[in-house]
């Protein structure tokens, strides 16, 4: 397995901080928007009948938000631009899991482009800061490289 820097190809855009972000082993994303899911969703095989629920933003207040337990979709700063001969995995911070939360995310596929998201679940209640480091990103090189990229509905999202 062949690890990739994060800033081989400009991989990852609009971070905060260089320095602070890199890591030994991936780049932290950090918290763009915090939202809550409304009115349900529906997953199929064949994405005929997909129904992905509302999310609305909740609004911090003085740059924070005060979550009670719960999921919730985060939204991050960074774009990412996932190289076509490698695949991104997404894992919460260590200090997110020591204040009771956590963060799922799905692989992100070669040729994604995006300001991504993930389900954020806090077991406590937790104050989050504007741009606060909850995850980390790493990218592992595939064993070839493929000539389309990913095409889904949420290519370049946000």
């Amino acid at each position: 397995m062949v690890f990739l820097p994060p800033f081989s190809n400009n991989i990852i855009k609009e971070y905060i901080d260089l320095e602070l972000q890199t890591q030994i082993a991936g780049f932290d994303l950090t918290i763009c928007d915090i939202m809550k899911l409304s009115n349900g969703g529906e997953i199929d095989f064949d994405n005929s009948s997909r129904k992905i629920p509302d999310h609305e933003s909740i609004e911090p207040i003085n740059n924070r938000w005060k979550l009670k337990p719960g999921g919730y979709i985060v939204k991050y700063n960074e774009i990412v631009e996932v190289p076509l001969d490698a695949v991104a995995i997404v894992l919460p911070r260590s200090s997110l899991m020591r204040t009771g939360g956590t963060l799922c995310s799905a692989i992100w596929d070669p040729g994604y482009k995006g300001r991504g998201i993930g389900l954020m679940i806090t077991y406590a209640e937790i104050t989050f800061h504007k741009n606060a480091r909850i995850a980390q990103i790493m990218f592992i090189k595939t064993q070839k490289k493929t000539n389309k990229g990913y095409s889904g509905t949420y290519q370049n999202e946000r």
